[in-house]
C-alpha cells in the first residue's frame, strides 16, 4: 500500500509570548520571556510564584458569553486556536467531505481549574453534594476535540490522546497515521493546556519541578544553562490544520510543509526521572527518522524538550549526541520552552509550530537564559543560544517527552512542490 503524503495547510496558536500565530512568531524571534508573577490566585505562600500564563486574553472576545461558562480554560484555549487554524486553512465547507475530516487532540490534564473548583466548593460546604451539572463535560480531556468537531461538523476521527507531555505531539503522529493510511482527507490536531492553578503550581512544586527563581521569574527557564533549577509552567495551545497532499493541491490550499514522519518511544526507567543516558529519547528519534525515511545528514533542526530540569537537559543533549554523531555539530538545537515556558500537553503543537515557522521564514527562534555553561553538557553543539539565527531550514525535528516515560517526535520538512 502506498502511503499518501500529509501537509499542514492551517496554523493557530495561544501562548504567553503571543496572542496569534504572527505574535507568537514576533515572540520567539525577539527572545521574549513570557515568565512573570502569577495573576490568577494569591501564590504568596507557594514555593513558586510565577508562570508563563497569557497575556491579554479574554475567552469573551471570541467565545459567547453563555458558551465559554461552560468551558474549562484549557477547552476555551482549544477553541480559539482551532478557529484561527481553521480560517488560515481557508476551506469552503459547501464543498468539504465532512465524513473524511476529523479532530485528533491532546491535553495532559484536561480540566484541573475545573475539578479544583468544583471539589473546593464541596469540601467547603455544608456536606451536601451539589455540584454544577458541567462538572464532568468541562473537566473530561477530550471534550475540547469534541466541541471542536461540533462547531465545524466534523464526522471523522475523533479522540483525545493523553500521555502527559507528549499528548499533543502523540495527536499529531496520530492524525498523519490516518490521513497518510487514507481513512481521513484533513485532521485539526494540536493541544491545548490550563494548568496554573492552586493545584497546578502546588503539585508540581510538592515534585520539586518546578524553578523557584521569584527575584527573577523572566530569566527562570534557562534550557541547559548550569543554573537551571527546574520547568517554568506555561498554558496555552495550538491548532495544525493536517490534509492529505493531493486535496490540498485540488483545492489551492496554501502548504506550509509536509509531515515527514513521526516516532514513539519508552523510557520504561521511572515515573517521572528520564533515563539517564536518553535512552528513550534517543530510541524516539531514531524511530522518527526512520518512519520519514531520512539520514540524519538530512536534519537541520532540532526543537528540544528542553524543559530547563537538572537531569532532563543532560539526557536529551546525550541523545542528540548518540543519535546525530558529527552531524550534530551542524544543527541548530533550540529550545522555545526558554521563552513560553512548559505546557505540558499543548507543547508539542506549538513547539512543532516554531519549526514549521522556522522552515517557512529561515529563522531559528533562540534559546534565551543563557548565562553559565553546564560542563554536563557538550556547548560545542549549538543550542542558539540567547540570539535567533538565519538559516535555510529544510527538515526540523520536535522532541517531547512525557511523565512515565512517553516520548514522542514529529518531523516537519519542506515540500517538494
Amino acid at each position: 500500500m502506498k502511503l499518501k503524503r500529509v501537509v499542514v495547510t492551517g496554523l493557530g496558536a495561544l501562548t504567553p509570548i503571543g496572542n496569534t500565530i504572527q505574535e507568537y512568531w514576533n515572540g520567539l524571534i525577539n527572545g521574549v520571556s513570557g515568565a512573570a508573577p502569577i495573576t490568577y490566585f494569591d501564590a504568596t505562600n507557594f514555593k513558586t510564584q510565577f508562570a508563563c500564563e497569557l497575556k491579554g486574553f479574554n475567552a469573551e472576545d471570541f467565545i459567547d458569553r453563555k458558551e465559554a461558562r461552560k468551558m474549562d480554560r484549557f477547552t476555551q484555549y482549544a477553541m480559539v486556536t482551532a478557529t484561527e487554524a481553521m480560517e488560515d486553512a481557508n476551506f469552503n465547507f459547501d464543498k468539504l467531505d465532512k465524513d473524511r475530516a476529523g479532530v485528533i487532540w491532546g491535553s495532559g490534564i484536561g480540566g484541573l481549574q475545573t475539578f479544583q473548583d468544583e471539589v473546593t466548593n464541596f469540601a467547603t460546604g455544608n456536606g451536601t453534594p451539589k455540584f454544577n451539572p458541567f462538572f464532568i463535560p468541562k473537566m473530561i480531556a477530550d471534550i475540547a476535540g469534541g466541541l471542536i468537531s461540533i462547531k465545524y461538523g466534523l464526522r471523522g476521527p475523533n479522540f483525545t490522546t493523553v500521555s502527559a507531555c507528549a499528548s499533543s505531539t502523540n495527536a499529531m503522529i496520530d492524525a498523519f497515521n490516518y490521513i497518510r493510511l487514507g481513512h481521513a482527507d484533513v485532521i485539526l490536531t494540536g493541544g491545548s493546556e490550563a494548568a496554573v492553578t492552586i493545584a497546578g503550581i502546588g503539585g508540581f512544586n510538592a515534585m520539586h519541578a518546578l524553578s523557584t527563581r521569584n527575584n527573577d521569574p523572566k530569566s527562570a527557564s534557562r534550557p541547559m544553562d548550569k543554573d537551571r533549577d527546574g520547568f517554568v509552567l506555561g498554558e496555552g495551545s495550538g491548532a495544525l490544520v493536517l490534509e492529505e497532499y493531493e486535496h490540498a493541491v485540488a483545492r489551492g490550499a496554501k502548504i506550509y510543509c509536509e509531515i515527514g514522519g513521526g516516532g514513539m518511544s519508552a523510557d520504561a526507567h521511572h515515573i517521572t526521572a528520564p533515563h539517564p543516558e536518553g535512552l528513550g529519547a534517543k530510541n524516539v528519534m531514531i524511530n522518527c527518522l526512520r518512519d520519514a525515511g531520512l539520514q540524519v545528514s538530512d536534519v537541520d533542526g532540532v526543537n528540544m524538550h528542553g524543559t530547563s530540569t537538572p537531569l532532563g537537559d543532560i539526557a536529551e543533549s546525550k541523545a542528540i549526541e548518540q543519535v546525530f554523531g558529527e552531524h550534530a555539530y551542524k544543527l541548530n538545537i533550540n529550545s522555545t520552552k526558554s521563552m513560553t515556558g512548559h505546557l505540558l500537553g499543548a507543547a508539542g503543537a506549538i513547539e512543532t509550530i516554531s519549526c514549521i515557522l522556522s522552515i517557512k521564514h529561515g529563522i531559528v527562534p533562540p534559546t534565551i537564559n543563557h548565562f553559565t555553561d553546564d560542563e554536563s553538557i557538550n556547548n560545542k553543539l549549538n543550542f542558539t543560544f540567547n540570539q535567533a539565527q538565519k538559516r535555510e531550514m529544510n527538515v526540523v525535528m520536535s522532541n517531547t517527552f512525557g511523565f512515565g516515560g512517553h516520548n514522542a517526535c514529529v518531523l516537519v520538512k519542506k515540500v517538494d512542490l
